[in-house]
């Protein structure tokens, strides 16, 4: 339909009519009204008009020759165009037959001839309103209908947005679970997701007593050397092949975890006895012995491994970790490249570790440590060259307590610096004080021994120089005891250090040459002034000729070197004499004196050396 297409108009009306007289009647008074008029004297005219333009309302006449009124208004209702057009019939009958054909053939209403033209008027305007209403309707639903379809397609926008959203936010949470749980290097679980196995497991064990399970606790060796010496991406490389190499011997059931540093768990499900945790520990020892990954470096990896059994007994998932921390450190000592095994005397001897590290916190403060002092002696002469200052632990309860026991766990638990500066004063404000009393000893000096960890601090030069200046002491005074394993640190760090206390004056002692990973390079590499035997040696050199040999090629190449030797652990007459006709300048031992105590030390420097 056309509804209003003209401006000003109130629309299209088509009169059909075989008068010609009601025609020009019906058409003039329409169109005065506004209405945009056009006619048709039957029906087919009619329909050709309407097929060629719709109009907005139809006054129909009923009777008329060929095809009447009500033929006209089925045609049009059977096409899906035109049904909806408004008919309005024109009929002279009264009858209500009529009437009721008129409506049932789609008539919307009927005007009965001869008619008042106010009528027509009134029910063409009602029409043409219900039109304009129902236009206004369509538009408002077709506005309805486009904002719906506005707001759904919004709110479709808004919803996949959400599930994009809520899909990046599971993403992110599944990550953020997943990097809690497992170690960023390598990929493997954390220590946090193996204890949390762990305890699945000893739940496990609760419900099935027969049920066992295995930790593997293990520590890769020299670990922190090839990451100071090679750089921490060497040491980043090595972890992660260790991992790999680790899941590969071990079942799919199993977990292979990092648990810190180079720390890494295994975790063996359903086992029946030890030997599948021993089994494994020889093949993870195996694969590492002929594995290489760090390309371009001589080195093949090894680990410690600690091996503690799970079952029924076990209550706590941390215990069982720390057993088998326990059983790794027992592999250490015994040599590393090797498993232990948890039992109930390991811990024990870990219950006493830990009392001692506890009780060793308040050692200084409560004054338990003493300074022994051991004389060192010039062999030729006899005389007495100085002491070694070797630290003892006066314990309240258990006594005296040996350097072999304490000192170890001080450094793992970081005291050992605080030890060796405590040591460091205490023989340099004792020896001040002998110097000064004695003056046919201005010259004695002492040998003071420093751990590893202690050339892992750069200041170190600088600390030892403010304790020589607060007791008034000259460098030569003082000579620097280290062990071979000092090397096997951060080279940088060490020969750093050395350089300045080199430039400083302060000379360096290098013990137990010979019992640890030896190698010339160090005697030439660092300045090293003094090389002391091995008491091992010169005990064993009367009885085996080797040792005598070993002896003597290290005083010579020392010799050669331009450093004086000093031989510990002398204990005979005979020892003192092959030692002399060696040539060996120096040396301390039973033979001469055991360590002393500082009052009994200062009673041997009243009646020695005295002309």
């Amino acid at each position: 339909m056309n509804i209003f297409p003209q401006q000003n108009s109130l629309g299209t009306v088509l009169i059909v009519d075989d008068v010609l007289e009601n025609l020009d009647l019906l058409s003039q008074t329409l169109t005065s009204q506004g209405y945009q008029v056009r006619c048709a004297k039957n029906g087919y005219l009619a329909l050709m008009s309407i097929k060629h333009e719709l109009p907005d309302l139809i006054l129909l006449d009923i009777k008329m020759p060929g095809m009447n009124g009500y033929q006209v208004c089925q045609n049009l209702k059977e096409n899906y165009k035109t049904k909806d057009i408004p008919i309005i019939f024109l009929s002279s009958a009264y009858e209500t037959e009529e009437k009721i054909q008129a409506f049932a053939v789609g008539g919307v209403d009927y005007i009965t001839k001869p008619f008042e033209v106010a009528e027509v008027l009134a029910r063409v305007n009602t029409q043409m309103g219900l039109l304009k209403t129902q236009l206004e309707l369509k538009q408002l639903n077709q506005e309805l209908e486009k904002r719906i379809k506005r707001r759904t397609d919004e709110l479709e926008r808004l919803n996949q947005e959400l599930r994009l959203e809520n899909e990046e936010r599971k993403k992110i949470q599944e990550k953020l679970i997943y990097d809690a749980l497992h170690d960023s290097l390598t990929n493997l679980p954390n220590r946090t997701l193996f204890i949390d196995r762990v305890k699945m497991l000893i739940r496990h064990c609760h419900r099935f007593p027969s049920f066992q399970f295995a930790i593997l606790f293990i520590d890769l060796d020299r670990f922190k050397l090839i990451n100071d010496s090679l750089g921490h991406h060497v040491g980043d490389r090595l972890l992660v092949f260790c991992g790999q190499l680790f899941q590969k011997c071990v079942r799919e059931s199993d977990t292979v975890a990092r648990l810190g540093g180079d720390e890494f768990g295994i975790l063996l499900d359903n086992i029946s006895d030890v030997t599948h945790a021993i089994d494994t520990a020889e093949t993870i020892k195996m694969q590492l012995s002929k594995s290489s990954p760090l390309f371009n470096h001589h080195f093949s990896p090894s680990a410690s491994i600690g091996i503690v059994i799970g079952n029924y007994q076990c209550q706590n998932a941390t215990d069982l970790l720390r057993n088998a921390d326990i059983a790794m450190y027992r592999a250490k000592e015994m040599g590393k490249a090797r498993y232990a095994i948890f039992n109930q005397e390991l811990h024990q001897q870990a219950i006493q570790r830990l009392e001692i590290e506890s009780d060793l916190k308040k050692a200084l403060a409560f004054n338990e440590m003493l300074v022994y002092y051991q004389p060192i002696v010039e062999l030729q002469t006899k005389r007495l060259k100085g002491f070694e200052c070797l630290i003892r632990w006066q314990h309240p309860k258990k006594g005296l307590i040996s350097p072999l026991e304490f000192i170890p766990i001080a450094e793992e638990c970081g005291l050992i610096s605080s030890l060796g500066d405590w040591v460091l004063q205490e023989s340099c404000r004792q020896l001040k004080q002998w110097q000064t009393r004695y003056s046919h000893h201005s010259e004695l000096s002492i040998n003071v021994n420093f751990s590893p960890k202690q050339f892992e601090d750069i200041y170190l030069p600088q600390t030892i120089h403010n304790v020589l200046l607060d007791n008034e002491l000259e460098p030569h005074h003082l000579n620097i005891e280290i062990t071979e394993n000092v090397f096997l640190s951060n080279n940088i760090t060490v020969s750093k250090i050395l350089s300045q206390l080199d430039k400083l004056q302060i000379p360096i002692s290098l013990d137990d040459f010979g019992t640890g990973y030896s190698s010339l390079s160090y005697l030439h590499r660092f300045p090293i002034g003094v090389i002391k035997i091995d008491g091992s040696f010169i005990r064993q050199m009367q009885n085996h000729n080797k040792y005598l040999e070993i002896v003597k090629t290290i005083t010579t190449l020392g010799h050669t070197l331009g450093m004086k030797i000093i031989a510990e652990g002398i204990e005979t007459e005979r020892q003192l004499h092959t030692l002399q006709e060696l040539g060996c300048e120096f040396g301390q031992g039973y033979f001469f004196s055991k360590p002393l105590q500082a009052s009994v030390a200062e009673k041997l420097i009243q009646i020695s050396n005295k002309d």
